[in-house]
């Protein structure tokens, strides 16, 4: 339910709650019974600090299309020499008598 502010002529102005099926039906000064106005106002921004909003702007990027980044390509590593391995004759799992 939302909260609407009215204005009484002679009380002033104040808030109620009220249904939205209930917004259009005349309201009356809970003080006086007279009928009011509704005033029109904006809604309720709050002001968002600066450390807060840009942490709000990392989140709303983060949320975005990844960034592509492109890299150099990688210069060839040297490979070692494979190791050598001396063998006599026969079979290698076989020991020698």
């Amino acid at each position: 339910m939302p909260r609407y502010e009215f204005r009484c002529e002679q009380c002033g102005s104040f808030e109620y709650w009220r249904s939205l099926a209930d917004a259009a039906a005349p309201m009356y000064c809970p003080v006086c019974q007279r009928e009011v106005r509704r005033i029109y106002t904006a809604p309720g921004l709050v002001r968002t600090p600066p450390a807060l909003a840009q942490a709000y702007y990392r989140a709303e990027k983060s949320t975005c299309e990844p960034e592509v980044i492109r890299r150099e390509p990688e210069k060839p590593r040297e490979q070692p020499a494979p190791p050598v391995f001396h063998q006599s004759h026969g079979r290698p799992w076989m020991l020698e008598h």
